[in-house]
């Protein structure tokens, strides 16, 4: 067994200035602390994570990351994901295991990472992860929640916006097939490489989820399921819900 020690973990927020739903939106005050603050204050607390960098285009976001004593990358504006962005900040990077860290969940947790890394610490098979929890009528309804159909040993079969599994049964038993995605990644720095090289799928363009370019290339993704229930920030609406849980 390796120890689950011995390996380099870098965890990457990737952090873009000019979302077009919400510009600015790392910069966002939440709770009196710009949005970017709470995800780096949290992604600090991991354990297994030996270092945090923030990955940017906008001067801004990397003058907030270096005050909150973070190493910040310039990147290039027009990349077509946040882990094409996550790749180019850790190409000269020492690690074996990177951590894509989205830089619009405020709730996340050191231990919620840790459980993300644990797969790759301890099965050199495996060569991405990420993280699901059991969805609810509402999300599975929802354009705006991927979902994730997986098979018996906790590996993706598929991502998708779209109501999956669609059944003939009840909408109760409809949605025991899937688990809401939560969108962390962790991947093996040699995977990673693979993937930005190969540039987008269609069907990852169809969907707008990057993911589904891991799936496309034949890769498998591990499924850890948490109970951590996910609020991330997509629109200047999403501030006061997110607000009201982190002062909670």
């Amino acid at each position: 067994m390796v120890s689950i020690n011995s390996m380099d973990v870098i965890g990457v927020i990737p952090a873009r200035y000019g979302s077009q739903r919400f510009p600015g939106k790392p910069l966002t005050l939440i709770a009196n602390k710009p949005l970017l603050q709470w995800v780096v204050e949290r992604a600090k607390t991991s354990q297994l994570i030996n270092e945090v960098i923030v990955a940017t285009d906008d001067a801004r976001i990397q003058e907030l990351a270096l005050s909150l004593n973070v190493k910040c990358v310039m990147t290039d504006s027009e990349l077509p994901s946040g882990s094409d962005r996550v790749w180019q900040a850790i190409k000269q990077v020492k690690a074996d295991i990177v951590v894509n860290i989205q830089g619009d969940e405020p709730l996340i947790t050191g231990e919620l990472l840790d459980t993300l890394v644990k797969p790759l610490k301890l099965d050199k098979s495996i060569e991405m992860a990420t993280l699901g929890r059991k969805a609810n009528l509402e999300d599975l309804k929802s354009p705006n929640t991927a979902k994730i159909i997986i098979n018996q040993n906790s590996e993706a079969l598929y991502f998708s916006r779209l109501q999956v599994p669609y059944g003939r049964s009840t909408p109760e038993d409809e949605v025991k097939g899937c688990l809401k995605h939560i969108g962390l990644y962790a991947y093996r720095k040699s995977f990673l490489k693979s993937f930005c090289e190969a540039g987008p799928a269609y069907i990852e363009q169809a969907e707008g989820l990057e993911q589904l370019r891991a799936l496309y290339l034949g890769a498998k993704i591990k499924v850890v399921c948490v109970e951590h229930e996910s609020w991330g920030v997509d629109t200047p609406e999403d501030v006061k819900k997110v607000e009201k849980l982190l002062l909670k």
